[in-house]
């Protein structure tokens, strides 16, 4: 999948869901996303349908029930979205970024050891 299409909130949901447990019908989804959303079923299968226009995801036909499951990782979706905010709001450097969340104390212990560990491995992959 080359060009990775605009993904809306709702859409994530959705997507978020197959991430999680895939294959899945549409009832599937709406009973995994009712513990966090009060969406109806017609509502949950607009949002597949889309995603399923848009390429990022597939199903299989099975009886007279749909199997969706995604075409694209979550983690190829992560760092599209991540480059992609990042360019917008801090003109791709990231150092202003983690200053915001250091600044407004939103940094735990346990981030600030993994950021260090991020640094120190770069570092020794790019010397």
């Amino acid at each position: 999948m080359q060009e990775k299409p605009e993904i809306s909130n709702a859409e994530f949901e959705v997507l978020d869901v197959l991430w999680d447990d895939h294959p899945a019908t549409s009832n599937d989804v709406v009973v995994r996303l009712n513990d966090k959303k009060d969406w109806h079923e017609k509502t949950v299968k607009t949002l597949l349908g889309r995603l399923v226009k848009k390429g990022v995801l597939g199903f299989e036909k099975l009886q007279r029930q749909y199997l969706y499951y995604p075409l694209i990782a979550r983690e190829d979706y992560t760092k599209k979205e991540t480059t992609n905010f990042v360019s917008r709001l801090f003109k791709g450097k990231i150092a202003p970024m983690v200053a915001g969340f250091a600044n407004q104390n939103s940094l735990s212990k346990q981030d600030v050891s993994e950021l260090k560990a991020l640094i120190k491995e770069w570092e020794q992959k790019n010397d």
